[in-house]
């Protein structure tokens, strides 16, 4: 049965016109606040008809065969710069350790007696399971 503008969606076929909606403030065919107002209409619609109007004045998106997914047949290049999400891991890591130390340092200077330099067991873990990460990550790994 074919579906018509009267008949009720699902909320997977809301999903997938949210799903759209992002990729296209992704694209730059929406602002940030067109799809905010858009999102907010869309959870508020119940038919096809509705959800078909949110999207008319935009492409079709096959969100199947995205620009980011679609292989060009050779392997792909690994990113220049690694993996974000590392370097952010690493980021934390280092700001974390730094943070330690200075109140460790702090500690050390008003305290008479010496104190044990406790933030080596903050970094130490954190900065092998980080650096197990990167040497070992999916970027590293052969297809």
């Amino acid at each position: 049965m074919a579906a018509t503008p009267e008949m009720r969606a699902s909320d997977g076929d809301r999903d997938r016109v949210a799903a759209a909606l992002r990729e296209h403030v992704a694209e730059g065919r929406l602002t940030v606040d067109e799809f905010n107002e858009r999102l907010a209409q869309l959870y508020q619609s119940r038919t096809y008809g509705e959800l078909a109007t949110l999207t008319a004045d935009l492409p079709d998106i096959d969100l199947h065969r995205l620009p980011a997914t679609v292989s060009t047949g050779s392997r792909p290049r690994p990113k220049r710069g690694g993996q974000p999400g590392l370097k952010a891991a690493w980021a934390a890591w280092a700001t974390a350790s730094a943070i330690n130390w200075v109140i460790w340092l702090i500690v050390v200077v008003t305290s008479v007696e010496w104190v044990y330099p406790w933030p080596l067991w903050v970094m130490g873990p954190w900065g092998a399971v980080l650096l197990v990460g990167t040497v070992f990550g999916r970027e590293h790994r052969r297809p």
